[in-house]
């Protein structure tokens, strides 16, 4: 599958965050009801944009309370 969409490196700061919002915001109706090209498509996207973030930012601010004994 090639890659649809900005590259992510290209993106600001703003818009990465921006994207990631939406992805996630979309992923369960796209799970639920979208074809299988656009869940693949949904997938890939979200991967990308993730792995940037974390290029970014590889030291995130850990919520204590999300971890588990």
């Amino acid at each position: 599958m090639t890659m649809m969409g900005i590259d992510p490196r290209t993106l600001t700061e703003e818009d990465l965050l921006r994207e990631l919002r939406h992805l996630h915001k979309t992923r369960h109706e796209t799970f639920l009801h979208g074809p299988d090209d656009a869940l693949a498509h949904h997938t890939s996207r979200t991967s990308v944009l993730e792995a940037e973030y974390l290029r970014r930012h590889p030291v995130r601010d850990i919520d204590p309370n999300r971890l588990r004994p």
